[in-house]
């Protein structure tokens, strides 16, 4: 594995780790007064055209860090539909 692909894998890691306080905070809590739906709406289409965007390129960490992401954003998404 290169560097830059380390570099990337490390990053998306990060990024989509930042996700999942508030996926578990939501959870718990049943809470997502805070969130913004449209926001969540927003976001997760851009992050799936990441992800799609990924697969046209091949690249493997702009795939893998995109969907986990996604699935977590959509988490969120999903509890503030059901939620309120």
């Amino acid at each position: 594995m290169d560097y830059v692909t380390l570099l990337g894998l490390m990053a998306g890691t990060l990024t989509t780790l930042s996700f999942l306080p508030q996926v578990i905070k939501t959870w718990k809590t049943r809470s997502t007064k805070d969130i913004s739906t449209g926001m969540f709406v927003l976001f997760c289409t851009g992050i799936l055209l990441w992800a799609l965007y990924g697969f046209a390129i091949n690249s493997m960490p702009v795939i893998i860090t995109n969907m986990v992401t996604f699935f977590l954003a959509f988490v969120i998404l999903l509890l503030k539909l059901k939620h309120g």
